[in-house]
């Protein structure tokens, strides 16, 4: 299970959310979920069922950020790769499978970028943070990680912060590392 969130309390499967790619196969699925499994809004859920691939996955947990909610995603894997993903199986026992699921805490990163005029820039990310540079001329950046200095001038096209659940994207493209998702690790990978 991969969420947001800790293990869902006892009891915590009476009341299910749905979130689907758009794809045929995953759209698919959840009617034939939806025939068997009784789901409602995820405002009011204890657990998101997750159909398509990590994107989706990615998408799910930023929503249940950005809105505040304190409920876990369970994914199955409709898409291509699924490293965020538990394996579909058509005639799955999603219940079970759920009662069954090992939690995995993903807590996001909160990255304060401030710029040479001043700006101070507040985003969140579930997978990774990336600053590039803008212009044609070397980006120099420090790095802070908790307000404590740890690279006081860096110089390249840009840096990336990933976390476990972003280590298998744009940073292993940059030939950053691959992380265990339960790790508790972060991947800095300089850009060029």
């Amino acid at each position: 299970m991969t969420g947001a969130a800790a293990k869902p309390a006892e009891n915590a499967f009476e009341r299910l959310a749905l979130i689907v790619a758009e794809t045929d196969r995953a759209q698919e699925a959840a009617e034939r979920l939806r025939a068997i499994v009784p789901f409602g809004p995820l405002e009011q859920a204890d657990v998101v069922v997750v159909l398509g691939g990590d994107g989706t996955m990615l998408d799910a947990m930023h929503r249940i950020v950005d809105e505040g909610l304190d409920v876990p995603a369970y994914g199955l894997n409709l898409g291509t790769v699924g490293f965020l993903m538990n394996r579909y199986r058509r005639h799955g026992q999603l219940l079970e499978r759920l009662a069954r699921a090992r939690p995995i805490v993903v807590r996001p990163l909160k990255m304060e970028a401030v710029t040479r005029a001043g700006a101070v820039h507040n985003l969140y990310a579930i997978n990774e943070v990336s600053l590039l540079r803008e212009t044609r001329q070397t980006a120099w950046i420090e790095v802070s990680v908790n307000e404590k200095v740890r690279v006081a001038e860096l110089s390249a096209d840009g840096v990336l912060l990933a976390t476990p659940v972003g280590s298998t994207a744009y940073n292993y493209s940059a030939n950053g590392p691959i992380l265990p998702l339960d790790s508790q690790t972060l991947a800095l990978t300089p850009i060029s």
